[in-house]
Parts: C-alpha cells; sequence; structure tokens
C-alpha cells in the first residue's frame, strides 16, 4: 500500500539535488483535487540565520533540536520524490510555520 503525504506531516524527501533529501513540511491541503499530483512543502534545515522566514520547530522526537523550517524555500515536487513519512508536525508549530508563510507572500491583507 503507499502512503500519500498528508498536510502537517513531516517527511524525508528527494529534493533532486545530488545529497540532498532532508525533511519536509507537507502543506498542501488532503482535500484539494488538483490536477498535478505535485506536493507542496517547506524544506527542514537545521542552518539557522535567524531570519523571521525560519521558524524554529520545537523538539519533536523525529527531529534535531535547533531544525527549522525554511519557508522562504517552499516548493512542490511529485510525490513520488517523498520517501518515508518521519512524523506529524505539532499544530502549534504547522501555526507557526502558516503564518511565516503568510508574512512571506503578504496574503494578510487577504485575511
Amino acid at each position: 500500500m503507499v502512503m500519500l503525504p498528508r498536510h502537517g506531516e513531516v517527511w524525508r524527501v528527494d529534493l533532486c539535488i545530488v545529497g540532498k533529501v532532508r525533511p519536509a513540511i507537507v502543506l498542501i491541503a488532503d482535500d484539494v483535487d488538483a490536477p498535478r499530483p505535485l506536493v507542496i512543502y517547506v524544506p527542514i534545515t537545521s542552518q539557522d540565520r535567524g531570519s523571521e522566514l525560519e521558524v524554529p520547530l520545537g523538539h519533536p522526537h523525529f527531529l534535531t533540536p535547533e531544525s527549522v523550517a525554511h519557508v522562504q524555500a517552499i516548493g512542490a515536487l511529485p510525490s513520488v520524490r517523498f520517501e518515508r513519512r518521519l512524523g506529524i508536525l505539532p499544530p502549534a508549530d504547522l501555526l507557526k510555520v502558516k503564518r511565516a508563510m503568510v508574512r512571506a507572500c503578504g496574503l494578510g491583507e487577504l485575511a
């Protein structure tokens, strides 16, 4: 049985760059009927530069404590690039990531 990435989960993702397999947060909503099999994600990194677009992710057991969501590097890849589910991001951390995305994309005035 093939598992598909679901909103709020953290997966190990092949980013299609040599040697770049890293965790990423799945952001595409589960109920979207998209015409292409792409999954929108935010990569997770350990390089925190202190930017408002790098969101600290607390301490889930499947991530190292210094992990941050790198909102500025949002992307989309085919679901076959999502290798393995690592866990589910706590709702409070997912909300912080979404707020950083609103800020990064200037979507606040749409709310």
